[in-house]
């Protein structure tokens, strides 16, 4: 087994998310948002670094994210920040069959 199959987390079922939504996962003590978007699936951290919204619940247009919050705009694939503020982590996707599996970045640290 590979180091990346082995820190991939079975998160849920692909049928839990609608195409062009997000749900909301607890991985390894982690809140995460996966999203299917794009003809992808996409995984960042799931709260707003400026006030914690729900990224989530956030409107998925493209291939980016508008938090519900405050509309700051992440880019689903690296997590940047396409308006202002911090980016949010982006974490690695697999879908296997009917799983989506996700590698979880590593957590950073202090982040303003």
């Amino acid at each position: 087994m590979s180091t990346a199959a082995a820190l991939a987390h079975d998160a849920c079922s692909v049928e839990d998310i609608p195409l062009g939504e997000g749900r909301a996962v607890t991985l390894d003590g982690r809140r995460i948002a996966i999203f299917r978007a794009g003809g992808g699936w996409y995984a960042l951290d799931a709260a707003c670094p400026h006030r914690g919204g729900p990224l989530a619940d956030g409107i998925v247009c493209d291939r980016a994210v508008i938090c519900p919050l405050h509309d700051r705009r992440f880019d689903l694939q690296s997590g940047s920040a396409l308006t202002t503020g911090n980016a949010v982590a982006a974490h690695a996707v697999e879908v296997r069959g009917a799983r989506v599996f996700v590698t979880l970045a590593a957590a950073e640290r202090g982040a303003a």
